[in-house]
This record gives C-alpha cells, structure tokens and sequence, in this order.
C-alpha cells in the first residue's frame, strides 16, 4: 500500500470515529468519512484481544492485501478504519477479503460484481 494511502495519526482516527459512519459484520468493523485530499486513506486497529503480536500482524497483512486486491478508485476522497475482531484471527485471506468487500458493498464505494 503506499504511503499516500495511509491513516496512521491518531487525530485522524478520532476524526474518522467522531463524522464517520461505520458498518460491520462478525468479523471486522469498517468507519468511513469523507476527506479533502483527492485521494482514499486506510488505517487498520487489531487489539491484544485479537491475539499476540504474530496473530495480529498477520491480521495487518491480510487487510492491506485484501483492500489492495480490490483496486479502489485511486480519486476517492475517503478515511477508512477497518477494525478486526477476535473472531478475525480465525480466517485466512479469503475471509478477509470476502468480509472487507461485503462491508464495502454496504458503503457503496465499490459496486457488486468488482
């Protein structure tokens, strides 16, 4: 993912949190809101309850991998913050992305059949 493409400051979190509205399922949580700069944001949380450090990095690398399979619109003007569960340590890859692109249908940044 590029550096362009990351949320990382936590004061952009808060924003994403406090004027975003958020979507989930069982495994993950997704809040967006709109940004000013031309171009999409993601940032990822994945808690101690989610596992140890090993379980949740590789939570990290499958949500960058899974929103990166997607090729979003490079132009859109959005934060996202994608939040994994606990249940989450549990899925491979394809579980990510299956879950990321449905949380994505729900916002209506990607269409069906993407």
């Amino acid at each position: 993912m590029e550096k362009t493409h990351r949320l990382k400051d936590n004061r952009d979190f808060r924003k994403v949190f406090k004027k975003g509205k958020s979507f989930a399922n069982r495994y993950l949580v997704l809040y967006h809101a709109p940004n000013q700069l031309g171009h999409y944001r993601v940032g990822f949380s994945v808690s101690k309850k989610v596992g140890n450090a090993v379980v949740r990095n590789k939570v990290k690398r499958y949500l960058r991998e899974a929103i990166r399979a997607e090729h979003l619109d490079p132009s859109l003007s959005v934060d996202f913050v994608i939040i994994a569960r606990p249940s989450a340590a549990g899925l491979d890859f394809d579980g990510f992305r299956t879950n990321l692109v449905h949380l994505l249908l729900k916002t209506g940044y990607i269409k069906k059949g993407t």
